[in-house]
């Protein structure tokens, strides 16, 4: 169990996010396609970067318990592909909470002036 730790630390609150995305419609319950390959784009970048710095030598996979050792490539645990999406989610539901309280404060100024 001690095993699953660190990924059920990370899917907790994206699980999380999702609700408050679909509760606000803030990224994928707003417009799927176009939060979707939002989302994709971003990971596939920090991936892509993640790749870069394993050839380059500059990153090695964490030896811990509370890992799955699930490995998508060699010094890539699936940690890091929850991780990375867990960051780019959360940039964009933090996105779409400041635009929504942004469109609400313009309502509230528009409603009083």
């Amino acid at each position: 169990m001690i095993a699953l730790a660190y990924l059920a630390a990370l899917l907790v609150p994206l699980g999380c996010m999702a609700l408050l995305d679909a509760r606000f419609r803030l990224v994928l319950w707003a417009d799927a396609r176009r939060g979707a390959l939002v989302l994709a784009v971003g990971v596939a970048f920090f991936l892509l970067w993640d790749v870069a710095a394993i050839v380059s030598g500059f990153y090695h996979r964490g030896e811990s318990e509370a890992m799955t050792g699930i490995m998508l490539a060699p010094e890539l645990p699936l940690e890091e592909l929850v991780f990375v999406t867990f960051l780019c989610y959360l940039t964009l539901v933090l996105h779409g909470l400041v635009l929504l309280l942004l469109r609400s404060r313009r309502r509230r100024t528009a409603e009083v002036g």
